[in-house]
């Protein structure tokens, strides 16, 4: 492990000081300046190997790093340097928004935990572009998911427009995407996890994603992500949906709206999206009933409280084929990303 992830405890000392989202824009600023610079760049580990093979897609190792850390995909490569096997940005809207007011974002430590309400921010679809194709990720060999949501300004209804503007921008430049269905920070958008919701918005997904294949000649994975604040009948429902659909994968889960492991602490009753620690038992009961339901061959990558090389371990042995981190990142730095390769490696 290099100097620089080392040392990740002392700088987290400052960061931790500052305001969460301040802090999240400067490790961000930072990074890319280390990665720009050749010198540091080289103090940056190399992608430890754990090879795997997922809805078509060769990964370099089963660690990826989870959607919302690098929203505009303005990070990708200094991102994928840290050592991930796929690296996942957005959620990108096809309008550029601010996102909900500040302050926004708060830590609470000792769950290890997150709340945001940060709203889908970003600039936008034509500028997410632009950054992803400056990227080199992908040519390096790295995958790069594209992750797509709605503007808040956008009817619920009209949901289904935003969907398939997102999917046509960022298709040719994508290994996978994800659709974004479950974030607690835009209205009514967890709706579209429902029943006849979800198949409104999947069958034309999958009209559009078929004309897109015609057109680039190629087929790009579709997944989806999902909550964990979802009851039994609720995950069956999706599971039987996805595949019926032509969807290549999900993603269990998003953040949780429930406070049960948390009460007490400053900052709980915040309104937002709780992650980190008290995700991890939510995510692997929805990980083993989607497996459970779905068979063996079905992709799932499961991600929540991932903040050890053991947690990613039983992510895995809950039924997930891949993982991906966030909060785990903002507490234990980039060292974790080499853990659970290091860890996955060895129990697969």
């Amino acid at each position: 492990m290099s100097l620089l992830f080392s040392s990740y405890p002392l700088a987290r000392s400052l960061l931790f000081s500052m305001d969460a989202e301040a802090a999240h824009e400067l490790t961000l600023s930072t990074l890319q300046k280390a990665y720009d610079c050749k010198l540091t760049r080289g103090l940056m580990a190399a992608t430890p190997s754990a090879p795997l093979t997922l809805m078509g897609l060769n990964f370099r190792n089963p660690v990826g790093l989870a959607a919302g850390l690098d929203k505009n995909g303005a990070h990708i490569d200094a991102l994928g340097n840290l050592g991930f096997g796929f690296v996942e940005v957005g959620t990108v809207t096809p309008l550029a928004q601010s996102g909900n007011p500040k302050p926004r974002m708060f830590r609470l430590p000792r769950s290890q935990a997150l709340i945001n309400r940060l709203g889908f921010n970003n600039q936008g679809l034509d500028s997410f572009i632009q950054n992803v194709q400056r990227s080199q990720w992908r040519s390096s060999g790295g995958i790069l998911g594209l992750n797509i949501g709605k503007n808040a300004a956008t009817p619920i209804e009209s949901a289904v427009q935003d969907y398939l503007l997102g999917l046509a921008g960022v298709y040719a430049h994508a290994d996978y995407i994800t659709v974004n269905i479950s974030s607690p920070n835009t209205e009514n958008l967890r709706a579209l996890q429902g029943q006849d919701e979800l198949a409104g918005l999947l069958q034309p997904l999958q009209e559009k994603r078929q004309e897109l294949a015609d057109q680039y000649g190629k087929r790009v994975p579709l997944v989806v992500k999902i909550a964990p604040d979802l009851s039994t009948e609720q995950i069956d429902i999706i599971a039987d949906l996805l595949p019926r659909y032509g969807i290549d994968g999900v993603i269990a889960t998003n953040t949780t709206l429930s406070r049960d492991a948390v009460l007490g602490l400053p900052h709980a009753n915040e309104a937002g999206g709780l992650s980190g620690t008290p995700v991890h038992e939510l995510s692997l009961a929805v990980i083993a009933r989607l497996r459970q339901q779905l068979g063996a061959d079905f992709a799932i990558i499961g991600v929540g409280g991932i903040v050890s090389g053991q947690q990613a371990k039983e992510k895995i042995a809950a039924g997930a084929n891949a993982i991906q981190l966030y909060t785990g990142l903002i507490y234990r730095g980039p060292a974790l990303v080499n853990e659970c390769v290091r860890t996955l490696r060895n129990a697969i």
